[in-house]
């Protein structure tokens, strides 16, 4: 994890617990520290998450909680499951209303993660959260562009990043749709 300010291992690690305990007794959502694809860091597929093994705290902390707000997503709304399994291949490069699509789909996953940590009690890491989702966004767009996945994602973040609002989590019920690369 990057030295310097923001919140410490210890916290991640507590905010980890109580995200993952929430998910499994709350929402039903299994959740497996496994061997995932490389190079991506977590797969989700409707009905369980998993993140890889070889993550550091802050890194499976995010990809936990994102993963959850595509669940949500992949259960609720036919059109984005469509979507997000378009979008996890990057062969092609979308057009720009496309693009605007696939960012807003991100940008929802990331606000059902914030309503997350929420009820998980995790209430001081809005502007963490914030920043990485950002920083995801950044990775994925520059991807998206058609350049190479751009290097280390901790390169792309930074401080400051417009707060997440939390969005409402609906009812829902995990079923099992397909992995996007591991399951």
């Amino acid at each position: 994890m990057n030295e310097g300010p923001g919140p410490s291992g210890e916290r991640l690690r507590a905010a980890f617990d109580a995200v993952h305990d929430l998910l499994e007794s709350r929402y039903g959502i299994p959740v497996r520290i496994a061997d995932v694809l490389d190079p991506n860091t977590g797969d989700f597929d409707g009905f369980e998450i998993a993140v890889d093994h070889d993550q550091e705290v802050d890194v499976a902390l995010f990809v936990l909680a994102h993963l959850f707000g595509h669940t949500v997503q992949w259960n609720v709304s036919e059109e984005l499951r469509e979507l997000g399994i378009a979008a996890s291949s990057l062969d092609a490069s979308p057009g720009p209303e496309r693009l605007e699509a696939i960012r807003r789909y991100e940008r929802e996953a990331s606000e059902y993660a914030l309503a997350l940590f929420h009820e998980a009690g995790v209430e001081d890491l809005d502007a963490w959260l914030s920043d990485w989702a950002e920083a995801d966004w950044r990775y994925l767009s520059a991807a998206y562009a058609g350049k190479a996945l751009p290097g280390e994602f901790r390169a792309h973040l930074r401080p400051g990043a417009a707060l997440l609002v939390p969005r409402s989590i609906p009812p829902f019920q995990p079923t099992r749709w397909v992995s996007r690369y591991s399951f």
